[in-house]
């Protein structure tokens, strides 16, 4: 089974840094969609960072220029570097993977369980 680890995050001041982790485990065979949404209080989940087939990236307006994502394919493993980061920035930020895997299941989609990133003023 697949199994999406999350870390990274935190309480910091603005205008500070994070580096929040996302590492998969299990029989993965491809990977589509591996990356970060978030999810602040009241408001719904929206797109972060993430890599698409071939290597191509989506992000967000909001965090270009300030956030950076990155991956280790040997270990499945994608990163996120916040930098510069504001009170806005604050929200439970969520690991998704979309891919196949070893199983019945024709498509994996699924997510973490959420690391919160706090950012004060």
């Amino acid at each position: 089974q697949v199994q999406l680890v999350e870390s990274g995050g935190g309480l910091v001041q603005a205008g500070g840094s994070l580096r929040l982790s996302c590492a998969a485990s299990g029989s993965i065979f491809s990977i589509y969609i591996m990356g970060w949404y978030r999810q602040a209080p009241g408001k719904q989940r929206e797109l972060v960072a993430v890599f698409n087939s071939g290597g191509s990236t989506n992000i967000a307006d909001s965090v270009k220029g300030r956030f950076t994502i990155s991956r280790d394919n040997a270990k499945n493993t994608v990163y996120l570097q916040m930098n510069s980061l504001k009170p806005e920035d604050t929200a439970v930020y969520y690991c998704r993977l979309q891919g196949r895997v070893a199983g019945p299941v024709p498509l994996y989609d699924d997510w973490g369980q959420g690391t919160q990133v706090t950012v004060s003023s």
